[in-house]
């Protein structure tokens, strides 16, 4: 039997982080063509196919996710050999926030992809709520952040918008209570801001009933039943129903996730992460 080739092993990893043969073969500077062909050559030697293909996407089979944390050893182990016998790689550290109320899966992503390519720079993540994270980057507490904003400021990447609209629970109705009872988001969000704006657009009385500084504490109260809210779509599970302008609610600006760069960067790893970070939103979305 022939042995698995590390080459394989990266177009396999490379695929799966894109989420397609097509957005893989990007992140390895090949062709589609050419990436089907390697992954062709891996199903061959295993026996078996490791990606079942649905749409315009792939998903792992069960053999491609035996076979995931294996490659991923294999590969890192290889890429840190070859930076320390070549002197070659970024050196440094980096201090970088994150938002807690992102998935642990899309934070391991960022750090494995980042760390993999660059096992000499040190890194310092702060995971904790982000309303602070702009003045931390300002204060040199901070390299790189990523946060929601209502506007993309200068020098800002974008990595997705999210429309954020007025929530209620499907089981409990309270748009007929007077004041209206409302949960907001921490004094230093600027959802909260909003929030109340657009009520007094739409000369709506309300209450403060709760109040939270993570999106899944206010989604809890809305699911509850206590009050309704503003939240991202994406944070709207089955038991959370969008409520329509005509309910009395005015607009409420859509949110947008970005990185922001502090001060007295290295330019070399600045780039770095923020190439791990948009490839780990870009296949969490």
């Amino acid at each position: 039997m022939k042995n698995l080739d590390s080459d394989l092993l990266r177009t396999f990893l490379a695929i799966a982080d894109g989420g397609s043969f097509l957005a893989g073969a990007a992140r390895i500077h090949r062709s589609q063509s050419a990436a089907s062909v390697q992954i062709k050559k891996l199903e061959e030697l295993l026996g078996a196919p490791v990606f079942e293909r649905h749409g315009r996407g792939v998903s792992l089979t069960l053999l491609g996710e035996k076979l995931e944390p294996a490659a991923r050893q294999v590969v890192l182990v290889l890429d840190r050999t070859r930076a320390e016998l070549t002197g070659h790689g970024l050196e440094g550290s980096l201090r970088i926030g994150i938002p807690d109320d992102h998935s642990k899966e899309t934070l391991s992503r960022i750090i494995a992809d980042f760390a993999r390519e660059h096992p000499k720079v040190e890194l310092t993540v702060h995971c904790a709520l982000s309303t602070g994270f702009s003045e931390l980057l300002v204060s040199d507490g901070l390299d790189i952040a990523v946060h929601e904003v209502e506007r993309v400021g200068t020098g800002m990447v974008l990595l997705r918008e999210e429309p954020l609209a007025w929530a209620s629970s499907r089981i409990h109705d309270l748009l007929d209570r007077e004041p209206l009872p409302i949960a907001l988001f921490d004094r230093a969000c600027w959802w909260r801001d909003a929030a109340l704006t657009s009520l007094n657009k739409a000369n709506r009385s309300y209450r403060v009933v709760y109040s939270s500084e993570s999106v899944t504490g206010v989604a809890a109260a809305i699911e509850a039943g206590i009050a309704v809210g503003v939240l991202g779509l994406s944070s709207l599970g089955d038991n959370l129903a969008v409520l329509p302008q005509d309910n009395g609610f005015g607009p409420v600006p859509a949110s947008k996730l970005v990185i922001e760069f502090g001060k007295n960067l290295d330019e070399g790893i600045s780039a770095a992460m923020a190439g791990a970070i948009e490839r780990s939103f870009r296949h969490a979305s």
